[in-house]
This record gives structure tokens, C-alpha cells and sequence, in this order.
């Protein structure tokens, strides 16, 4: 058994390997901060829009739950972040972000009970519901969230003390983007560990991961609260780089825009929503240019031929490309000699 758990160890670690196109994608990524530097401000809510999708990625494309209302938690973290700026209890950004995101990974676990009880059109609309009604409690209590005024006299302090929040936006899209990065390795992380693979199982038939001894109904809730929390550290960064919170972060479209970026994108890949998330947000930039008017038509119009054409043919060719690059990357890099003998990776 011992060599065993050894060949599975070093398969797992051979899964987890990060591949020279993910390595140049993220290079290209930190170099969009000098090769850009008229567009800080709409790569910023690039940044944000694509932690947010990988938020729902996480469980729509590795668990399979279909929600409405990942807007819950990126606003409640929003708006808990602008309250603390404001009154000035937590002055440090990164302190108030990290806390925003336990805040919403709390209420993650909380409705997850909920969540979880029905088929997938009730979770729909128990999603949508928690989302609606955390955005008409913000409305109730205007004195303190400033109702459909939205959340102002926030003042964030300087990052670490050292960097503050210009005009530009420069700083907070360099401040985004790292958060997105660190977010994104640990999301990877899970992803590819015991734990993300059981996941898959779940997904794939839970019936069976249930018979072979998974505990089918705590993963849902862990992986729920997790995306929960990454939701919430979105809708902080939104908060903190702008000094303004409203009720549009409970709203409906909050979370439709992350199926819109998902369906462009790909699920299930975690780079789908980072993707769909860069061209559906300069798509829209490009074409609210063109027809600020209609806009959203021609949006309709590329989910429609979307479609047409078929996801899951889109999805295939981008399957056979990513597989052809990475057997390249393999072959240019020397494997390690634990895993000549192991099982070639079939996934």
C-alpha cells in the first residue's frame, strides 16, 4: 500500500504542477500594469469582476450549485468594509478586506443549510431570495448604509500605511490584481487536492461519491462557504477602491453578470471566469463606446450565437488547445523520476 500512496502522491503533485501557458498568462498579467496605463480604472473592475467569478466558479463548476445570489455576499462584505472605513474601526485595508471576507463566508455558512436542501431551481431562488432581502434590509436602515444614497464619507487609509488610493487608479488596480493572484492560488490549491477532486466526484454523481464514504452534504457546505468568502473579498476590493458603496451590489444583476461571464468563459477550468470576465468587460467598454444606447442588445447578440455555436464545441477546442500546450510544457520540462512509473494523467 505504501508505494501506492506514494504513485498517488506524486500523480496529485503532477496535477498540480503549474504549466508554462499558466505561468506566461500571469506574467502578461502583472505587465498589463506598465503596458496599459490608460486603462487602470476598467482593469481594476476587470480584476474584481474576475475574483468574483472565480468565486462562483468555484461552485458552479466544481460542485455543480447554481446560485443567484453570490451578490449577497459581495455586498454584505462591501458594505462591512465601508463601515469600518468610515467610523474608523479597522483602518488597515488589508485587515478590513481579509475581515469582510470572513463575514461573508459566515452568512455562506449559515444559508448554506438552505441552500442545500432543494434541487437546483430551488436553490435559485433561495439564493436570489437571501440576496433581495440583505438588499432591502440596507435599504430599512438608512441611517447607517445611507439607503438609496448608497454608503458615502468612506475614507479608506493608505495600503500598509505606504500606498494610498490615487485618482488613476493605479495603485488600487496593482492592489486588485495581487489580491486576485493570491486568491487564485489558494482557489488552486483546493482545487487540485484530495479535497477538489472528491468535489468532482460530488458533482459528478453523489449518490456514488456518497457510497464510497464521502461525506457529500459537509463538502457542499465547505465549498460554498469558501466561495462565499471570495465573494465577500470581491465586493471589499469594490468598496475600498472606490470609497462608495450602494444597494447595486445586492442586485440581480450583480449575479447575472457572473453567469454572462461564465457562459463566455468556460466552467470548470478556473481560468473560464478570469477570461469571460476580460472580454465581457472590455466587450461591453468597446460596444457602449460604439452604442451607449444598446449596448446590452449586442451583448444578447454574442451569448446568442454563443448558443448557436454550441458551448460545449467552444469549450472543446479550448479543451484541445489548453491539452496541446500543456503536453508540450511537460515534454520541455524534466518530470520527476517518482512519476515515470505512475498512470499518465487522462483528465
Amino acid at each position: 500500500m505504501i508505494p501506492l500512496a506514494d504513485d498517488v502522491s506524486a500523480y496529485l503533485k503532477q496535477r498540480a504542477r503549474w504549466s508554462p501557458l499558466e505561468i506566461a498568462f500571469w506574467i502578461f498579467a502583472f505587465a498589463t500594469i506598465w503596458l496599459f496605463p490608460g486603462k487602470y480604472l476598467i482593469m481594476k473592475d476587470t480584476a474584481i469582476l474576475a475574483l468574483f467569478a472565480l468565486s462562483l466558479d468555484l461552485i458552479l463548476g466544481y460542485a455543480g450549485i447554481l446560485s443567484l445570489g453570490q451578490a449577497a455576499f459581495f455586498g454584505i462584505a462591501g458594505y462591512f468594509s465601508g463601515l469600518v472605513a468610515k467610523y474608523g474601526i479597522v483602518n488597515e485595508p488589508v485587515i478590513a478586506l481579509i475581515l469582510g471576507g470572513l463575514v461573508a463566508a459566515a452568512l455562506g455558512f449559515v444559508t448554506s443549510f438552505l441552500v442545500l436542501r432543494g434541487s437546483d431551481l430551488t436553490r435559485l431562488m433561495v439564493t436570489l431570495g437571501v440576496s433581495l432581502m440583505l438588499g432591502e434590509v440596507a435599504n430599512r436602515y438608512s441611517d447607517l448604509t445611507g439607503g438609496a444614497d448608497g454608503l458615502q464619507g468612506v475614507t479608506v487609509a493608505p495600503i500598509l500605511g505606504l500606498f494610498r488610493f490615487d485618482l488613476y487608479g493605479h495603485n488600487g488596480y496593482i492592489y486588485c490584481l495581487i489580491v486576485l493572484f493570491v486568491c487564485f492560488v489558494i482557489v488552486r490549491r483546493i482545487v487540485y487536492s484530495p479535497f477538489g477532486l472528491s468535489l468532482r466526484a460530488v458533482k459528478g454523481n453523489s449518490l456514488r461519491a456518497a457510497a464510497v464514504g464521502i461525506p457529500v452534504k459537509w463538502r457542499l457546505v465547505a465549498i460554498y462557504t469558501i466561495s462565499a468568502g471570495f465573494a465577500g473579498i470581491a465586493g471589499a476590493l469594490l468598496t475600498q477602491t472606490t470609497a462608495f458603496c450602494s444597494l447595486d451590489v445586492f442586485s440581480l444583476d450583480r449575479s447575472a453578470d457572473l453567469l454572462l461571464v461564465l457562459i463566455i468563459g468556460g466552467t470548470g477550468y478556473l481560468y473560464g471566469g478570469l477570461i469571460g470576465a476580460v472580454i465581457y468587460r472590455f466587450l461591453q467598454d468597446w460596444i457602449s463606446t460604439l452604442t451607449p444606447q444598446y449596448w446590452q442588445f449586442w451583448i444578447g447578440l454574442v451569448l446568442v450565437v454563443i448558443v448557436l455555436v454550441g458551448r460545449d464545441r467552444i469549450g472543446a477546442g479550448n479543451e484541445a488547445v489548453r491539452n496541446t500546450i500543456h503536453r508540450l510544457g511537460m515534454r520541455l520540462m524534466p518530470r520527476p523520476a517518482a512519476l515515470r512509473g505512475a498512470a499518465p494523467d487522462r483528465t
